[in-house]
Formats: C-alpha cells, sequence, structure tokens
C-alpha cells in the first residue's frame, strides 16, 4: 500500500510540474514584448482619405499605448485579413464579413463596435442609379440584366457584396457574373463615382459612403437615386490578434471604449472621431457576437446556391444542406449560451 501511495503522489507531483510548467510556457508566450502596433484599415475610400481621416485617432493611440501605433492599408479587404493573419497586422478595423475571415483564417477577436456620430449601432446597405439611368426598381434591374453593367462591391464586404448577395441575387435566383452584361468588383468609394459619371448602370454602396459622397461632391450625389435599401447591418467591428499580451489588450480596449467619452479632452476626441471613416461616434464593447447574424446570413446564401445546384442529386443536396444546418444550429446554440451570462 506505502509503495502505491509513493507511486501515486510521484505521479501527482509530475502532473502538477507539467500543469505548472504549462502555465508558465503561456504566460511568457502571452507577455511576449510588442514594440509596435500596426493598425489594419479596410479600403472604403482612397488611401489618401482614410490616412487623412484616420491619422488623428491614431496618433493619440500612440501617445496612450507609449509604442508606435502605424496605419497599415491594402488595396483591398484580403490585403488586411492577410496582413493580421501573417502577424503583420496587430489590430485592424474590418466590416463584419471581412471579420469573420479575420476571426476563423487569422487569429483575430473581436472587441469593440463602432457607432455612428447619430449613436446608430448600424448601417444599411444600398443600391444606387444614376437618376436619369431610366432604372426604377430592383425589378427592372433583373428584367433589363443582359444590358446592365453592375458595380459590385469588394468580395469580402458585407453591404457591398455579402448582403445584397443574399438578400437580393440568391433569393431571385441570379448569378451576377451571368445575369448582368457586366458586373466588376470595386470598392464603395469607386462605385458611388462610377453611377454618378455614367460608368456603370447601377451599383452596390451603403448609407455611411453615400452621406460621405453626398458632403465631399454635393452636385454629383444630386444625380444619385436610391433603388433599395437591406435590413439594418451592425457596425463595423474592432479586431486585435488572440495572442497579443494581455497588459496590452487592457491597454488598448482602455483607450479605444473611453475615447471620445471621458476626460478633459472629449470634444476633440469626438470631432477626431467624427473626421475619420465617415463620421464616428464612441465605441461600444463587442465580442465574436456580433458575427453572429452575418455567419446565418452567409450560411443561408451557401443553402441557396446548393439548391439552385443542378449537377447535385436530391441526396447530395441534403446532405450538403444537413451539414450547413448543423452549423448554423451550432453558433446558435453558442448565442444561447452566452445568453445565461
Amino acid at each position: 500500500m506505502r509503495r502505491m501511495m509513493n507511486k501515486w503522489m510521484a505521479t501527482l507531483l509530475l502532473v502538477v510540474m507539467m500543469l505548472a510548467a504549462t502555465v508558465v510556457g503561456a504566460t511568457a508566450a502571452d507577455e511576449t514584448e510588442v514594440k509596435e502596433i500596426n493598425f489594419g484599415i479596410i479600403s472604403t475610400d482612397s488611401t489618401e482619405a482614410l490616412k487623412k481621416g484616420f491619422a488623428p485617432f491614431l496618433a493619440d493611440m500612440e501617445k496612450a499605448l507609449g509604442i508606435p501605433v502605424k496605419p497599415f492599408f491594402a488595396g483591398d479587404y484580403a490585403g488586411v485579413i492577410e496582413a493580421m493573419r501573417f502577424n503583420k497586422v496587430h489590430v485592424a478595423w474590418f466590416g463584419n464579413k471581412s471579420a469573420i475571415e479575420a476571426v476563423d483564417r487569422s487569429n483575430g477577436e473581436v472587441f469593440a463596435q463602432q457607432v455612428d456620430a447619430n449613436g446608430d449601432p448600424g448601417y444599411w446597405s444600398l443600391i444606387i442609379t444614376h437618376k436619369d439611368s431610366g432604372i426604377e426598381s430592383i425589378d427592372d434591374i433583373i428584367k433589363r440584366g443582359s444590358e446592365l453593367v453592375f458595380g459590385n462591391g469588394d468580395v469580402n464586404s458585407t453591404s457591398g457584396y455579402l448582403i445584397p448577395s443574399y438578400y437580393l441575387w440568391a433569393k431571385n435566383n441570379i448569378d451576377p457574373r451571368k445575369h448582368f452584361k457586366v458586373a466588376r468588383n470595386a470598392n464603395h468609394a469607386a462605385n458611388v463615382m462610377a453611377v454618378a459619371m455614367k460608368q456603370v448602370d447601377f451599383a452596390t454602396n451603403n448609407t455611411e459612403s453615400l452621406a460621405k459622397f453626398q458632403k465631399k461632391h454635393p452636385e454629383m450625389a444630386d444625380k444619385i437615386r436610391v433603388l433599395w435599401k437591406s435590413p439594418m447591418i451592425p457596425k463595423d467591428p474592432l479586431v486585435w490578434r488572440k495572442d497579443l499580451p494581455r497588459e496590452l489588450k487592457s491597454a488598448i480596449k482602455g483607450f479605444i471604449l473611453s475615447y471620445g467619452r471621458f476626460g478633459a479632452d472629449v470634444e476633440r476626441q469626438r470631432q477626431v472621431l467624427a473626421g475619420a471613416a465617415s463620421g464616428l461616434a464612441p465605441f461600444w464593447d463587442s465580442s465574436n457576437r456580433q458575427l453572429i447574424p452575418i455567419r446565418e446570413i452567409k450560411f443561408a446564401k451557401e443553402i441557396a446556391k446548393i439548391q439552385s445546384d443542378e449537377h447535385l442529386s436530391a441526396a447530395e443536396r441534403q446532405a450538403k444542406i444537413a451539414v450547413i444546418e448543423a452549423k448554423i444550429a451550432e453558433i446558435r446554440e453558442f448565442a444561447g449560451y452566452l445568453d445565461t451570462y
């Protein structure tokens, strides 16, 4: 019995030592020094406009954190996603769809949410056209598809691509690449300008981008007409890499959530926010849960695509749809779990 107890105690001691080593290793990894922050900014406008809008905010962030904070720009959303994946970007502003990619592929985690200058936690996807286009409705677009040039959004854009793809094209069994004369992808700023200049017949956009265009180019904006407005989309999230040191995360979140809300410099900070990204108000706390409604839309679009695939048998369709429905059930269960806390 004594030998068995000694053996058990030796085993227990070994387990404790292994656990301690694991905790120490994890803590050491978590506390890896970060000497500068690269802040990724998705391409919704020209790089110069984004630099000008975000420069004062990033300068204040640098001062608060005590380390350099540098902006990171890419030609499209995917560039920022990949930069975060390879640890070239530590914190980033994403749209909801691109945030899903960052969370799933780039070790990202949502920690805050933008709010617009009016305090709204959401915005809307739009279909816009020139007021002289002769297009009066979405039905007109569908009927005249073969003669129309479509300005689609960036494929990682929530409002410019995912939302209209689900609510308009998938529900009408339309593949834009086949249905329209031409379908080309661009960011919001390029699409709204293309509509105003009659370079495309209609295009995707959103309420934020259009408001910014109206302020900057009022005469050209008068030539634009809104054909369709989506259900509300949650405002854009801020995402950080999950493996940032805990103390740095606390400092970043403290800065983000207090900016424009507390202190003697509140009014100037609110002006800085209003000058960035179509106008912002102080940020709200958030998490990956913000992405759940967008994930459901993405899954619903996949189901619609499977249902319309004539190359699949009924059994194959059912099997593929069952896999997606299981994923939907999983994220809904997760949302319910969060509601209990």
